[in-house]
């Protein structure tokens, strides 16, 4: 068993990670949010009030904009997220130490490949590999 310390997380490489994690969790909320107005416009639209229409047409209009807006807004949280919660990661690892983790090779009969052998019949930088 290996045991490696995690010193340093890049910042704008947590950011992007955290960016898309949280989109794709707001997708999933915004499709749901965005369905129960959806669906609550349209039966406001089949009832018969004085305004059931323009209130329904509005209600869909805001389920649609919410499957759109909670990801993207959720994505921007993320990424603020993200990097801050690298760089406060980095000055504790900096003061304290960084994260210890113990790993294993979970393929303990896999080797490296062996490395390339270069004689007379391997092609040289530039010449075409494969014939046409």
């Amino acid at each position: 068993m290996a045991k490696m310390v995690i010193k340093r997380f890049g910042v704008f490489s947590a950011a992007k990670i955290y960016s898309v994690v949280l989109a794709g969790i707001g997708l999933i909320f915004g499709l749901i949010y965005g369905l129960f107005f959806i669906i609550f416009g349209a039966a406001m639209i089949a009832g018969s009030g004085r305004n059931a229409g323009a209130a329904g047409a509005s209600t869909l209009v805001i389920g649609l904009v919410m499957m759109v807006a909670i990801p993207v807004f959720y994505g921007i949280l993320g990424f603020i997220a993200g990097a801050i919660g690298a760089l406060v990661y980095n000055v504790a690892s900096g003061i304290i130490g960084g994260l210890e983790l113990e790993l294993e090779n979970a393929d303990a009969g896999y080797t490296a490949p062996p490395p390339p052998q270069y004689g007379a019949s391997q092609y040289q930088p530039g010449q075409q590999q494969y014939p046409y």
